[in-house]
C-alpha cells in the first residue's frame, strides 16, 4: 500500500530555514515525478515545486523561486524541500505527492495530476 508522509514543519521567525521531508513507502518514489504543495486557509491548494522522474528536472513557482529547493533521494525513498529566507505569507499546510504517470514528460504544479498525497506537516512563519 503507497503511503507518503511529511514532516519537517514547524514555527519559525521571518527570515528563518525549514528542511521539510516526504518519506514514501510501499513504492519506489524515484520512478515518479514528485510535487510540493501548499495550503492556507481559505484558500486553495497551490503547487509550489516539483522535480519530474527521468530526467529530474526541477520546476518552481515565481513566489518560492530562489528561496526554496527541491530534491530526492532516490536511495532512501526520500524527497525534500529546503525552504529559506521564510516570510508570513509562506505559513501554510506543506503536502508532497507523487504522480505515477508515464516517464519522460515534464511534472506540473497542478494538483489534480498527482496520485497520492501525504497528510502535510504545518509550517508558520512569525514576522
Amino acid at each position: 500500500q503507497a503511503q507518503i508522509v511529511e514532516s519537517g514543519g514547524g514555527v519559525v521567525q521571518s527570515g528563518g530555514s525549514l528542511r521539510l521531508s516526504c518519506a514514501a513507502s510501499g513504492f519506489n518514489l524515484g520512478y515518479y515525478a514528485v510535487g510540493w504543495f501548499r495550503q492556507a486557509p481559505g484558500k486553495e491548494r497551490e503547487g509550489i515545486s516539483c522535480i519530474s522522474n527521468g530526467n529530474g528536472r526541477l520546476y518552481y513557482v515565481d513566489s518560492v523561486k530562489d528561496r526554496f529547493t527541491i530534491s530526492r533521494d532516490n536511495e532512501r525513498n526520500m524527497a525534500f524541500l529546503e525552504l529559506s529566507n521564510l516570510k508570513p505569507e509562506d505559513t501554510a499546510v506543506y503536502f508532497c505527492a507523487e504522480d505515477n504517470g508515464p516517464m519522460g514528460f515534464p511534472c506540473t504544479l497542478e494538483p489534480q495530476t498527482y496520485d497520492d498525497w501525504g497528510q502535510g506537516t504545518q509550517v508558520t512563519v512569525s514576522s
